[in-house]
């Protein structure tokens, strides 16, 4: 599995990760099983939070005896944001992750407690050895902007922010900023939210037609695409060992310009909306 730079934290990190969302309400042990399969692979990158229900239960029973390989991600609701209430919510998540430390926590989105005060126990939580990096979700570059004003330079590991084919708002300002300020770029959601291009339409045959020179599938040229800038990883979730292992496909594969040049134009970004879109 290709890796690359993530912030300022010294390690790279899986490019193609695996997220948690919702991976709590179908089979356990399947999910546990995807999140093996996917480890096996490289997809070493775990993304959860504490608001996604039982999904870091099940982490800790998938990462039982392998958390050294894991680079593991999970995230402070904005109504905990407070400098206790985040220290706190770091302790819950450790407890039911069944680990002594976050290798990178967020903020799930700006909420109403100033960014200070998150700020201040994202460093105390660093200092105390419970996190070892710490960054951001849902943050447009004005809000990146203002949050490095706060923390100051080199301080935010990540942004992880909404991105699939058919929503490619962050291409216009907070990819450039996150490139320019050393700030990986998570993509959450990377096949959109059952929304995935059918084989049959249009834009979809693109994919498939990209899929066959490589004999990948649609989905595996979706994550290459994404991921085709330095700064950019994504975290797919996989039901299945099988999934897991279609997405972990993904990181073998490298599109050619022409390749690019054509799902572009399938899914045009289009104009950069007034507020960034989230999930």
């Amino acid at each position: 599995m290709k890796q690359k730079p993530f912030g300022n934290v010294a390690r790279p990190v899986s490019v193609i990760g695996q997220g948690t969302w919702y991976i709590d309400h179908g089979d356990r042990s399947a999910a546990v099983a995807a999140l093996r399969k996917g480890l096996d692979l490289g997809m070493t990158h775990i993304d959860t939070a504490e608001m996604y229900g039982d999904a870091e239960l099940v982490i800790a029973d998938a990462i039982s005896g392998r958390r050294e390989e894991v680079f593991l991600v999970s995230k402070v609701l904005p109504s905990n944001a407070s400098r206790r209430g985040t220290m706190q919510a770091c302790e819950r998540s450790l407890k039911r992750l069944k680990t002594d430390r976050l290798d990178c926590y967020l903020l799930h989105w700006r909420g109403q407690y100033p960014l200070e005060e998150t700020v201040a126990a994202f460093e105390d939580l660093v200092a105390a050895g419970k996190i070892q990096s710490w960054g951001v979700s849902n943050f447009d570059a004005s809000d990146l902007e203002e949050m490095r004003d706060v923390a100051g330079e080199g301080r935010i590991a990540c942004n992880q922010v909404l991105y699939h084919l058919k929503e490619r708002a962050i291409e216009h300002s907070v990819i450039p900023w996150c490139e320019e300020n050393g700030v990986a770029v998570v993509a959450y959601s990377p096949f959109g939210h059952d929304d995935f291009p059918s084989p049959q339409s249009s834009n979809g045959k693109v994919l498939q037609q990209i899929a066959d020179t490589y004999g990948a599938t649609p989905r595996q040229v979706a994550l290459s695409f994404l991921t085709r800038q330095p700064s950019v990883l994504a975290i797919p979730k996989a039901s299945s060992a099988v999934h897991a292992a279609e997405n972990a496909g993904a990181g073998k594969i490298d599109l050619k310009k022409e390749d690019i040049a054509a799902i572009d134009k399938a899914f045009p970004r289009g104009r950069e909306p007034h507020s960034l879109p989230m999930l």
